[in-house]
């Protein structure tokens, strides 16, 4: 397998399997664990076998042509760094996904929870291996998404709301800020591709967009790494499951951040504000992190906050600009990721098996469950910083750091200052973490007996405490090949000497590491007193909680701001809001036109008179309409299918059969749907209105301006571009390439589904995404009291079916539309072979797939205006959102079916195919991207159809009981007994 189908198929592998696993059934808890776990180790192998093209100094690099003329392709890339966290995703995610099997209760829906898992992974993946700046922002906020789906999966839970709420939030306008910083990284270098941006670190640091761009980037990667302010939202994320907590807030998305980092390090680091920002950004949440993790109560929050703190010293190290600097921010963060990932999957046993996490519950643990005690001490020894553990070794890389002297007497103190006051708090909350829960007398405010848990429960967690005590002791032969592949692919020939061996003599970072071991364990014993009186939160900075703030932010902004600027333009009616719209339309379009257009001489010389006759018919129809509006909805309606029916004559007029098609069956479908429409809405009395003075003749006066200045414009506007040569069009270009690129002789429908199939890929999206808002708005919509009468036909056929009850009814088919009801039903076998009809010949001949699902709409139209709901939901299964979500799904898998052949996106392809009898016919991947736009528009119609229809059959909104008059009482008084 070569290198580049390696990277398509660890990134395409996840995101498949999460597809796959949400249809999972619900009981088979082993199947969907090991389907999980299988997916993950497929992609771990992957990587591993990547391994010996990346040792090389190799780069694999796999390229999907999308939009290139823009920089925007797919681009795929692995280094040796993006191989070492590709290695770390997936196999923390093998082993969460066991962990999880047995952590997860029987009643929860896991198949939702592996399938966000492994969305979340292939998201994870998606950034590492991002080649192109914008699809790493595009994964990065996939990550975002899943996050939130994930830390709210126990959605039944409002902390669980709150804190998915929360970090969604933070975390998502954070990838906003990096779109902006990547955006103008990509104008000063002129390209989003990854390696050209790498090869620009002058020009980037020299421009003087760099402190914009440095500052943006910053907030990208400071929200997602939790560092400090936005330290916040991770500890409330700890209401997720533990096995999401294990992986995405130890080992991949809070890794995410730094990651980034590290990858613009070469461009983006070596000037004072990278060093003072980056660095003291990291030193603060070092200690702040370290501070507040002494004095959690909860164990899932004493690891949240050293989370934290360890992500400040990434950072920190990151931020010192030195080579020796990134090699320890990269060591750590492989060795956090293993001993973080592991006290986690103890936390959740222990709150398994005992019931809580509280450690003011918790004591002499070691006494019912030994294994799981000794792999969790020794992995918090790790955390501490204790020797022949992983953590040790880089710690100590980073005291080596902070202890080189600067000429800056500031810098010069306050690194090994900070460093070893961090090292003492982080002894400080291992050793609470140790002794607070298995040491001490057996629990008694547990309410069950705690013991060991399933033995492949605790698998996951003794290897990876194998792996800190092999790093720690042997780092030569486990981890340093490796890691020297990851340093060199980011510094190249800036490569330092670094070592990793166990003992360098004695020296200041062994001097600083022994007064921090020494110095956290007096700490501890001089907070004992203090830990015993249970107090939750750190001392100075309880008062000071990031949720409080967040959460008066969003008041602040969400209800006095927008609630002052909707008091100032905002409005309930629908009027003034197009007013607002189409003003700022007519000067958007307006001021470049004004100062760039030249409207050409109007003349009414070949106008034929007939056309004339039309087009005057047409604006007196649309004149009607909008003075009928108001109060004579029906009789506006008409009025505006006339204007409709009189541009559909233009389009056959001026020889655009296919328009003229499309607009006419548009009518047809969207004049019914409104006419179904208006039979819900309240009436409107043209004596309940208020009588106007003058302001309201003003406001008359301005939207008539508006809308005459508005029409006038697209008017001139679409007069001068059917007016200009030929020659100045771009006509010519797609009617000499239809045939000989498309493959199709209808010029129309070949711009639709190839040369612009990505617009219809997008309007065909939109149109989807439009049917279900409608649909979801009327779901909750009750017709209006005086709405709810029956038509006077009706009313006597329901007393002609009371008096006959022998006959078998149906309420909503009615005698005085027999005959019509059997000629609409008889229509639809009809009408469907029509619309295959223009399915079919859309590439050759008017028709296509938009015109074909409108008038495949129409015939379903047809049945619920003959049958009614009941009869024909209870006769056809229209399913209108599988529809939609096939019609996309088709149309997208046709758009990729380009890429197995190494064509951009939407690449159609035509041959002529030799059939027995018939002769040659042609063949085009068009027609199947038509087939998908044919889908998706029945689908659509037909759901904001099903919305309409719904309402017939819908209780009304009850009466609301009037307020009582003053002095009166809501109290009914009654008599008699009870």
């Amino acid at each position: 397998m070569t290198g580049s189908v390696l990277l398509l198929f660890l990134i395409a592998l996840p995101f498949a399997g999460s597809l796959l696993a949400g249809f999972l059934p619900t009981n088979a808890r082993n199947t969907e664990a090991w389907f999980a776990g299988a997916i993950a180790f497929l992609g771990l192998v992957a990587a591993l076998l990547a391994y010996p093209t990346i040792a090389g100094d190799e780069v694999i690099r796999y390229e999907i042509e999308w939009l290139p003329s823009l920089g925007l392709n797919f681009v795929f890339r692995m280094d040796g760094f993006a191989w070492i966290f590709a290695v770390v995703v997936t196999f923390i995610g093998v082993l969460v996904v066991i962990y999880a099997r047995y952590y997860m209760s029987p009643q929860d829906p896991v198949p939702r929870f592996f399938a966000f898992l492994l969305a979340f992974m292939a998201s994870m993946l998606g950034v590492v291996l991002s080649g192109n700046l914008i699809q790493l922002v595009f994964f990065w906020e996939m990550t975002s998404i899943f996050s939130f789906l994930l830390i709210g999966y126990w959605y039944h839970l409002q902390a669980a709301r709150d804190g998915a709420r929360m970090a969604l939030t933070v975390t998502a306008m954070g990838g906003l800020a990096l779109l902006v910083g990547v955006l103008i990284i990509g104008n000063i270098v002129g390209s989003y591709d990854l390696d050209v941006v790498l090869a620009s670190g002058d020009a980037i640091r020299n421009s003087p967009l760099y402190l914009p761009a440095l500052i943006l980037i910053l907030l990208g990667a400071f929200t997602k790494s939790a560092q400090f302010p936005f330290q916040f939202w991770l500890p409330q994320a700890m209401t997720a499951p533990t096995p999401v907590s294990a992986y995405l807030h130890s080992a991949t998305m809070v890794k995410a951040g730094v990651f980034l980092l590290v990858r613009l390090w070469p461009v983006m680091a070596g000037t004072d504000a990278w060093f003072w920002i980056v660095t003291y950004t990291g030193l603060i949440t070092l200690i702040v992190g370290a501070y507040s993790a002494i004095f959690q109560q909860d164990l899932k929050g004493l690891l949240a906050y050293s989370t934290i703190s360890h992500l400040g010293l990434i950072t920190a190290l990151i931020g010192m600009g030195s080579p020796l600097g990134l090699v320890a921010a990269i060591f750590h963060i492989l060795n956090h990721a293993t001993f973080k990932a592991s006290l986690f999957m103890a936390a959740g046993i222990i709150d398994h098996e005992a019931g809580t996490r509280d450690i003011n519950k918790l004591s002499g643990l070691i006494r019912f469950m030994p294994f799981t005690a000794t792999l969790a001490m020794v992995a918090s020894a790790a955390m501490a910083g204790v020797p022949l553990l992983n953590g040790f070794l880089s710690k100590e890389m980073f005291f080596t750091e902070t202890a080189v002297r600067n000429p800056n007497p500031f810098i010069d103190y306050s690194l090994p200052i900070v460093a070893m006051l961090a090292g003492m708090f982080s002894v400080v909350y291992s050793l609470r973490f140790i002794i607070g829960v298995f040491f001490g007398p057996p629990p008694t405010e547990l309410d069950r007996t705690p013991h060991e848990p399933p033995a492949l429960m605790r698998r996951p967690i003794e290897l990876l405490v194998l792996i800190c005590l092999l790093v720690g002791i042997i780092p030569g032969i486990t981890i340093a090949p490796y890691l020297a592949t990851a340093v060199s692919s980011v510094l190249g020939a800036e490569t330092p000497y670094y070592s990793l061996s166990v003992w360098h003599g004695f020296n200041a970072p062994l001097l600083m590491s022994m007064v921090a071991l020494i110095g956290g364990v007096l700490m501890y014993i001089a907070l004992r007193g203090y830990f015993a009186r249970g107090i939750d939160g750190p001392p100075v900075l309880r008062r000071l909680k990031g949720q409080r703030i967040f959460e008066r932010v969003l008041v602040t902004v969400s209800w006095k701001w927008a609630r002052t600027l909707e008091n100032v333009l905002g409005t309930r009616r629908l009027q003034p809001q197009l007013a607002i719209v189409v003003t700022i339309a007519i000067l958007a379009g307006g001021i470049p036109l004004a100062s760039a257009f030249s409207f050409p001489t109007l003349s009414a010389a070949g106008i034929d008179p007939v056309l004339a006759i039309l087009w005057a018919i047409g604006l007196v129809c649309a004149i009607g309409a909008a003075y009928q509006a108001k109060f004579h909805r029906l009789a506006a309606l008409i009025l505006m299918a006339g204007a409709g029916l009189v541009t559909c004559i233009t389009f056959v007029w001026f020889s655009a059969p296919d328009l003229a098609l499309t607009q006419l069956v548009v009518e047809i479908v969207t004049t019914v749907l409104i006419l179904l429409g208006l039979r819900w809405l309240p009436k409107r009395l043209p004596e309940s209105e208020p009588r106007g003075g003058l302001g309201t003749l003003v406001r008359r006066y301005r939207d008539l301006a508006i809308a005459v200045i508005a029409g006038a414009g697209m008017t001139l506007i679409a007069y001068s571009v059917m007016t200009r040569p030929l020659s100045d069009s771009i006509s010519s270009f797609f009617l000499e390439r239809a045939y000989s690129e498309g493959g199709g002789r209808n010029v129309v429908n070949v711009i639709l589904v190839d040369f612009r199939g990505f617009d219809t890929m997008g309007e065909i999206t939109v149109l989807g995404i439009v049917a279900i808002t409608v649909f979801s708005l009327l779901r909750r919509f009750r017709p209006a009291t005086e709405s709810i009468a029956k038509p006077e036909q009706q009313q006597l056929q329901n007393a002609y079916d009371e008096a006959r009850p022998e006959r078998e009814t149906d309420s909503t088919i009615r005698e005085y539309l027999t005959i019509p009801a059997v000629i609409m039903n008889w229509m639809f076998p009809v009408i469907t072979v029509l619309a295959v009809y223009l399915l079919l010949r859309g590439h050759d001949a008017p028709g296509g797939g938009f015109v074909a699902g409108i008038t495949m709409s129409i015939a379903f139209i047809l049945q619920y205006m003959a049958g009614g709901t009941r009869w024909v939901e209870a006769r056809l299964r229209v399913l209108p959102i599988r529809w939609i979500g096939s019609g996309l799904l088709v149309a997208a898998l046709t758009g990729a079916g380009s890429f197995f052949f190494g064509y951009p996106f939407l690449t159609s392809f035509f041959q002529y195919a030799e059939v027995p009898l018939i002769g040659k016919v042609p063949m085009a991947s068009a027609l199947l991207f038509d087939l998908g736009v044919f889908m998706l528009v029945i689908g659509a119609t037909v759901l904001i159809l099903i919305a309409l229809a719904h309402q017939s059959i819908r209780a009304p909104k009850p009466a609301r009981t009037p307020d009582p008059a003053p002095g009166e009482s809501r109290i009914k008084v009654t008599t008699g007994g009870r």
